[in-house]
């Protein structure tokens, strides 16, 4: 709760832990210079890190931990100079680089993992969700040789663990379901295939329409942004109000999406072909008509 950025939680717990120091978003919609391209907005955002890491003095940074791709916070994709610059300044001060892969890990990006898509190689990663597509609840900490080698050389054991630690009934539906995705190719299919055309899709469907400010998805998972006004992004008050408008028609239409704030979330199954695609462009497509005409009213 204290390493992410949700005021709200933090507020409920009185506060987030003490010397967690949080960075600007590698949201270009948002927090962009006029002009100012994808790669140097990246190249910005991370040394924003690297200002971070300077100010609280490097010897007293253990680690940078992020999600590659924010997910929760509204599918904020970073431009792809953005994560090999913070991996260049980890390394260069000695900084371990950890990646919160809870939601992109297992296929969501088009690769096993969005370290990979994103060109890096991370100290540690954390996996849950797709590890066993949400048929057993499961998480693991993926751990890299660097910090292997230090519990080896201190004894080869991490006496730490959970009382369901490794319970063997998770483990073997987590195995079945990586052998399932493996022999149908799923994580390919997002790569070459569907993910591409999720993109194209929702571009053409969607993209154009009076409430969308910006459509942006990687792989299998995309974000809409809601605005009142596309050219100044303005947006609807009281905030996220016109997106749950947009959640709630598509809902009744059979289509689940989430509204984060100002920011419908889509984060569909990998099985997903391009008909369905097609099918639930068109549902988000009404429903964006239907908040528009609620919207004209009030």
């Amino acid at each position: 709760t204290s390493l992410g950025g949700m005021e709200p939680m933090h507020k409920q717990l009185n506060g987030a832990v003490p010397n967690i120091v949080h960075v600007m978003m590698p949201y270009a919609y948002e927090l962009a210079l006029p002009g100012e391209s994808d790669h140097d907005f990246g190249l910005r955002a991370a040394k924003a890190v690297e200002d971070a890491i300077l100010e609280a003095g490097a010897d007293k940074v253990a680690a940078f931990i992020g999600e590659p791709v924010m997910g929760a916070g509204g599918v904020k994709i970073p431009p792809m100079s953005y994560w090999p610059e913070v991996q260049r300044i980890c390394r260069k001060y000695d900084i371990l680089l950890m990646l919160d892969e809870v939601i992109t890990g297992y296929g969501r990006t088009g690769e096993w993992f969005a370290a990979q898509t994103f060109d890096i190689k991370p100290d540690t990663i954390t996996t849950a969700k797709a590890l066993t597509s949400g048929y057993q609840p499961l998480s693991a900490l993926l751990v890299g040789d660097r910090i292997a080698a230090t519990l080896v050389e201190k004894g080869g054991e991490f006496n730490h663990g959970y009382t369901y630690s490794g319970h063997p009934v998770a483990c073997a539906v987590a195995l079945k379901n990586l052998e399932i995705m493996e022999r149908e190719g799923l994580v390919d299919r997002v790569k070459n295939d569907t993910g591409p055309y999720f993109a194209k899709a929702l571009q053409e469907h969607i993209g154009g329409h009076d409430l969308v400010g910006e459509v942006r998805s990687i792989g299998l998972m995309g974000g809409i942004e809601i605005v009142r006004d596309k050219a100044t992004k303005e947006r609807f008050l009281p905030a996220g109000s016109a997106a749950v408008l947009v959640r709630d028609h598509a809902i009744a239409q059979g289509m689940m999406l989430r509204a984060t704030g100002d920011t419908m979330i889509l984060s569909p199954p990998l099985i997903w072909t391009r008909e369905t695609i097609d099918m639930a462009c068109d549902r988000i497509a009404k429903a964006l008509d239907l908040a528009q005409a609620d919207l004209r009213e009030r």
